[in-house]
């Protein structure tokens, strides 16, 4: 029996699940090749947000967003860092959901994707400030600026992803292989 339109609205169809799925996945396996990890986390890869940026720009800010988050849980899952506090679950919120989820916000410019990469990128970066300026500093560099800390430490690793992310994006763009699906 067939179901009204209504009720498949807040369903995924199997085909936009199927990439959710398969951008996830490659984005994780990227994260696996590691030029530099940093002692608290975060580590220079080899373009492991390029698959959420580019299915944000592919499919939307709110499919992007989603898949981010999705992602984050994932990296959180594999290589957990959690600060010593009693607000780790806000932190992890930050540093994981939140900071990979805010790389969906490429999707808003399909038209210009380096705009949209570097815009997720900087929210990854003011995520993740944050919880470095709350919950690492404290214990990481006790006696130390904590915003001058926390925005040294996370920009010494998503400084260069932005500049690989944006190599690559710019390449997909030039190539046209990035408008094939868009």
């Amino acid at each position: 029996m067939n179901q009204p339109e209504s009720e498949h609205k807040h369903n995924f169809p199997t085909r936009l699940l199927s990439e959710i799925i398969i951008f996830v996945a490659l984005a994780t396996a990227l994260s696996f090749v590691v030029v530099y990890t940093l002692p608290q986390g975060g580590s220079i890869t080899a373009g492991s947000m390029v698959p959420i940026i580019w299915l944000a720009l592919r499919r939307g800010p709110k499919i992007g967003v989603f898949a981010g988050a999705i992602y984050g849980l994932i990296q959180f899952a594999i290589l957990p860092y959690i600060a010593p506090t009693s607000w780790a679950a806000i932190q992890i919120l930050l540093d994981y959901p939140l900071a990979f989820g805010v790389l969906g916000l490429a999707g808003f410019f399909k038209q210009i994707p380096l705009v949209g990469s570097t815009l997720g990128i900087i929210g990854r970066f003011i995520m993740h400030f944050v919880a470095g300026v709350f919950f690492w500093a404290p214990s990481s560099a006790p006696g130390a600026d904590p915003y001058a800390f926390s925005a040294i430490y996370n920009g010494s690793y998503l400084i260069p992803e932005l500049a690989v992310t944006g190599l690559i994006i710019f390449f997909l763009q030039r190539s046209k292989v990035i408008n094939i699906y868009l």
